[in-house]
């Protein structure tokens, strides 16, 4: 189930907002310039279905956006609990950072939080099966797996490098509780 938690940036161990309808998380996301969507695949899809399986299930959904932000690529990536590099993978996105690019995942199943920081809040946002997440360029922010991580998601890129990160070193990643402790 998605959730939303906001965080005072300056204060990260006061009680956070948390947020569970799926309208409202995408209400208070939209505020902050976030894109928030639900979707269902067209036919139901194997754990262990392709990535020409899993785009044909959100074609629709998939060429809309291609239509709307004219996105370069778009593939699946797939990560589970057994992959042997699963902790460098984590390690490598949970620092904050930002992009000249939108970052946009679309959940096909599993979980993933995206914890964005903006002005004096940090919004955990664990996104689950269904749903798409866009975060805009120059929002700082970061990615949690899980130590565990079980999730497929489709991603839209709209350069031709793909992921580019620039990290703040801030500091703020490290003072809100991870997804294994939120979860």
């Amino acid at each position: 189930m998605s959730e939303l938690r906001i965080f005072d940036a300056m204060n990260p161990g006061l009680d956070a907002v948390v947020v569970r309808e799926h309208a409202l998380i995408a209400q208070q996301l939209a505020a902050i310039g976030v894109l928030f969507e639900f979707w269902e695949a067209s036919r139901p899809l194997s754990e262990d279905a392709d990535q020409d399986e899993v785009l044909e299930a959100y074609r629709s959904d998939v060429a809309r956006l291609n239509a709307e932000y004219g996105f370069k690529s778009v593939d699946v990536v797939s990560l589970r609990a057994d992959h042997p590099q699963k902790k460098a993978m984590r390690t490598r996105f949970l620092s904050e950072h930002t992009h000249d690019d939108f970052e946009v995942r679309f959940f096909v199943d599993g979980q993933g939080m995206f914890y964005l920081h903006v002005a004096d809040k940090v919004y955990a946002v664990l996104c689950t099966q269904g749903d798409l997440i866009s975060v805009p360029s120059g929002v700082t922010h970061w990615f949690d797996m899980g130590g565990q991580p079980n999730f497929k998601c489709i991603r839209f890129f709209t350069v031709p490098e793909g992921w580019v990160g620039h990290f703040t070193n801030s500091g703020v990643d490290k003072s809100i509780p991870s997804l294994d402790e939120l979860v």
